[in-house]
Parts: C-alpha cells; structure tokens; sequence
C-alpha cells in the first residue's frame, strides 16, 4: 500500500488525533504518485504521466556533465549504505577501452525491506528510464537486473516493460545516440540472501556460486566480467529520472543538507496501516505513525528497526530521531533500506532477535569463519535462553561471539546478524534476565499475532 491521500495520527503513538490534511504535507510522493492507477506499470501509463522526458534532456547532456549533475544534486544509494550516486559513478574509468556495465541490484531478500519489489511491480518503466539515463552517464551499453527469483509476478511484469522499451526504442540498437546501442539483460536469481551483496551478486551473475570478493580490486575497476561496474539499488537509479526532469534545485529542496531528496519508508509490523510511505529525508517515526494511524489499538511502540534486521533496533526514546543518514547513525544505529519494523509490548525481543539470528544462520555463504561458525552457536544459545535453559553467563557469551563476528567477517553479512545483538542487550537486558534459570519467555507468542486481541485466541498455537 502506498499512502498519499489518507492518513491518521496520534498523540500517545497509539490513537488517531491530528488533522489528516496536516499530515499529508510530509509525504512527497514521486516514484508512487501514480501506483494507485490500473496501468502504472504499462508504458502508456508511464509516458502520460511525463515518462522518459528525462532521458531525451539526459542523451542532450555531456556524461561527465550528467555525472557532475547527479553528484551536486546529493543523491545517495538507497539500498543501506547511502553512497553518492554521483560519485559511485564517477569512480569508472574512462577511455579504457573496456566495456562498461551497470547492474541494478534487486534481490531484496532482508527481513522487513520491502520497498524495491512493489516499486518495480507498479513502476518498472521509472528504473528502466533510469538504466538509460545511468548507461549514458558511465558510457555503458550494457545493463543487467539481478532480482530476486522468487517474485515471479515482478518477473513477468519486468519483462512485459523491457519488451516495451525495446519496441518503443528506449532501448536496443541506437536508444542512446546514433551507433550507441543498449542492452538490458533481467536476471532471476535463486533466492540467496547473500547474492544483495554486490560482490557476490556479481559472481552469481557470472554463473559462480554467490560469495563475496576479495576487495581491492573493486567493482568500479574490475566488475562483472572484471570489466569496470556500477552496482546501483533498484530505488537510486529510479530516483535518477525525477531528479533530471524537475531539477537538482527541486531534489534538493527536500531532506536535509547532507541526505537531500525523497525516499521510500517501509512501514511494516504493528501498525494500523502498513505499507511504503514515500516522504522526504529526515522525516521521523512518530510523524509516519501519525500517517499511517499509530500502533494498532490499545498497544505501544515497544522497540523498531529504522533499516531492516541488520541495523541495531531502536525504542521508544527515539521517535523524534530524523530519519536521515546522519540522525539515525547518531542515534546509534542506520538508516538502511527504511525498513521501520514497528513492535508492540507483547513482542518478546528475544524471540524476535533469535527468529533474525536463525535467518543469518540460513542465509550464511559459509566463506569465512566467523560469520559461519558465529552465527550457528549464536542460534543455539539463542534458543536455550528463549527455552529457559541458559544461564547468565550465556549472556556474555553472546555478547562476545557476536564481537567476534562483527568487523570480522567477509561481507556485511555478519555485521548485520551482531547488530541486534547488540542493542537489543543494550536496551532490553533485562529481559533476556527474565528468560534465565529454567523460566522460559514470559511473553504469550500468540498475543503478537494479528489476531492476538481477538476474544478467544489463547487457544491458538505459534509456531513460527
């Protein structure tokens, strides 16, 4: 669901108060203006409302010029880390005489990020115009899609828009100029959670098994193909149009100094309506809960995730945080992907940080050492302290693998999996204490569930 014609608020994050006209002057829909419309997807919807006018002032500018234009207006990645677009661009070299490709990473697979996969399944043609734009920019006649295989219907619909680019001739032999050919290949990967990584990604792209790389050499200087690449987010390149057809002055006139523009904030978890709110950098929790009609009846925001599962969780202290790249990293945890997980007070963090543990566990390449052994005994004694079997040193045990895990491991993997770790000791010790001696979780699991609050429920098993 995309919001930007109805909202709520509420005063104590729980009860609907302010004025709903009010709170629809934070939202900045760009990339989901038009999502509620039947043919979004379509070319014909794409162009009536102002597709691929950018890429004909885009093909008029210089490369170097466009680069140096994408880099004032402050665009930054939008898939964790926030890198400048401009400047991951400007990083391939020139007159090298090696091809060049971008690769559009879209094999989002975190726990609670779910902003590029709706973005492509109601918009495909705004990433497909922002391809062109990009290939021009880095002198690229090749792209490629990696997406994540098991969104079958984004699949179809992503080839239903490619083949409407081709036939349209914004892409295929001259879409970029006379003797300037592009071509957009869309892979479909096999659903491991690694492969977001974008060196491994790359090796899967290749046909290898998805590991990430040894860096130096990085993808900008040998890529796919070792030939020099941008690996970009679906969200980043599909920003590129908006911000060439209306200005790097407009993009600018939104967010802050530092994380300009607007965004996609995935709003998931315990609230009355969930779904991708799309507002300016910088905006802050309590303000989309007042959008989005705060926690669901009768409960309170217990703890979040700004980023996904892989950046340290947040409380109720940190609502008033922007959610920027610079005010969540000072608040102590990332931005990410905007992927506010929102939990209430029936949520037994533990619970919920050993269900993301498992994941990590899963999901583990198994390269290197200390994500591969760390995140199966975290697993373990995860479970022992969730079943009431551990003891009070196990919690310093925890505390210590995943020490050893993060800043250790091969890739960011790793990091992500200590991080709740972390912070969920730092704020909720005291629970985990609960759970300690042979007592067990404290919490009722079905009382989180949707139907928690429905009369009758205590009968019902959670097995999840």
């Amino acid at each position: 669901m995309t919001v930007a014609a109805h909202g709520g608020g509420q005063d104590d994050i729980s009860q609907p108060g302010h004025d709903v006209a009010e709170a629809q002057k934070l939202l900045a829909p760009v990339l989901s203006a038009h999502w509620d419309e039947p043919d979004s997807y379509t070319l014909a919807g794409y162009r009536r409302n102002g597709g691929y006018r950018a890429l004909t002032k885009a093909l008029a500018m210089d490369p170097d010029d466009l680069i140096a234009y994408v880099k004032d207006a402050g665009l930054r990645g939008r898939g964790g880390a926030g890198f400048p677009t401009g400047m991951k661009w400007q990083f391939i070299p020139q007159g090298d005489g090696k091809p060049h490709y971008l690769v559009v990473n879209a094999d989002e697979s975190e726990p609670g990020t779910c902003k590029d996969i709706p973005l492509l399944f109601a918009n495909p043609h705004s990433l497909i115009e922002g391809i062109a734009i990009a290939c021009h920019a880095i002198r690229s006649h090749h792209a490629f899609i990696y997406l994540r295989g098991e969104v079958v219907p984004v699949l179809r619909r992503l080839h239903l828009a490619v083949r409407e680019a081709y036939e349209a001739g914004y892409l295929g032999p001259g879409a970029l100029g006379p003797g300037k050919d592009l071509t957009l290949t869309v892979h479909a990967g096999a659903g491991a959670y690694i492969c977001g990584e974008e060196t491994a990604l790359l090796d899967s792209l290749e046909g290898r098994r998805g590991q990430p790389r040894l860096r130096p050499p990085f993808p900008a200087v040998a890529g796919l193909y070792a030939c020099p690449t941008v690996v970009n987010n679906v969200e980043s390149i599909a920003s590129v149009p908006a911000l060439i057809d209306r200005g790097k002055d407009w993009f600018r006139s939104m967010g802050s100094e530092k994380s300009p523009g607007f965004t996609l904030y995935s709003l998931s978890g315990h609230v009355a309506r969930p779904g991708q709110y799309e507002a300016p950098l910088g905006i802050t929790l309590r303000q989309l809960l007042d959008l989005s009609g705060g926690m669901r009846p009768g409960h309170r925001l217990k703890f979040w995730t700004p980023g996904g599962s892989s950046t340290p969780l947040l409380t109720d202290e940190h609502l008033d945080v922007p959610l920027d790249y610079e005010g969540v990293g000072s608040a102590g945890s990332m931005l990410g992907t905007k992927a506010l997980q929102c939990f209430d007070e029936t949520t037994c963090v533990v619970r919920a940080v050993t269900r993301w543990t498992e994941f990590y566990a899963h999901e583990s390449c198994g390269k290197c050492t200390p994500c591969r052994e760390g995140t199966y005994w975290l697993v373990q004694l995860l479970r022992d302290i969730e079943a009431g079997k551990a003891q009070a040193a196990d919690l310093e045990k925890i505390a210590d693998i995943a020490d050893n895990i993060n800043g250790k491991s091969f890739c960011a993997l790793g990091d992500g999996a200590a991080s709740p770790i972390f912070s969920s000791l730092k704020y909720f010790r005291e629970e985990y204490e609960a759970h300690l001696g042979g007592r067990g979780c404290p919490f009722d699991p079905a009382k989180s569930t949707a139907w928690g609050d429905r009369p009758n429920s205590a009968h019902l098993e959670v097995n999840a």
